[in-house]
């Protein structure tokens, strides 16, 4: 009896966790979306434009006031993406970062023009000239120079920076 007793507990256990896992990968087959790590995205980011796709990666910000975006990062921690909180999805908790999520979403572009990145340097030299914060604005003018090397590279008069609307997300174990 004390044995059909333990059963029964054990059971009942297993079935509660079963119940309450969180799902631990991303199944391509039972999707009907693409998958992509985040690294992977970026590659070919231009050709999923306005697409439903998946895509993976781990938090490294949510936004602490409306919780509307979070940024993820991807395995090289080069690539990053902005989230917006969209569909289902009502907010992101702070204690999502660190996270490794999978989120279903639309990816989408925002396109930054040659005259808008110059206007932002005129703006950061203006800065420089008034209250010599040149840490920050060194910074800043390093990354319109990434910009324009990119725009460069790339053969394009605009700087592309990619987000997704998100719609759903699961966290990864």
């Amino acid at each position: 009896m004390k044995n059909l007793f333990l059963l029964a507990v054990l059971s009942i256990a297993m079935i509660s966790c079963i119940g309450n896992k969180k799902k631990s990968n991303v199944s391509t087959e039972a999707s009907e979306y693409s998958v992509f790590e985040l690294d992977n995205l970026l590659a070919v980011a231009d050709q999923e434009l306005e697409n439903t796709l998946i895509v993976v990666g781990y938090v490294t910000h949510t936004c602490k006031h409306s919780g509307k975006r979070c940024f993820i990062i991807g395995e090289s921690q080069k690539a990053t993406i902005r989230i917006e909180a969209k569909g289902e999805i009502a907010g992101f908790n702070r204690e999502l970062v660190g996270s490794k999520l999978s989120v279903t979403g639309v990816l989408k572009e925002r396109r930054l023009s040659e005259e808008f990145i110059s206007d932002m340097e005129k703006d950061v030299n203006k800065r420089i000239e008034e209250d010599g914060s040149a840490e920050t604005c060194a910074a800043e003018l390093s990354n319109i120079s990434d910009m324009r090397q990119w725009m460069k590279d790339n053969n394009k008069d605009y700087y592309v920076i990619y987000y997704m609307d998100g719609l759903s997300f699961d966290v990864l174990e």
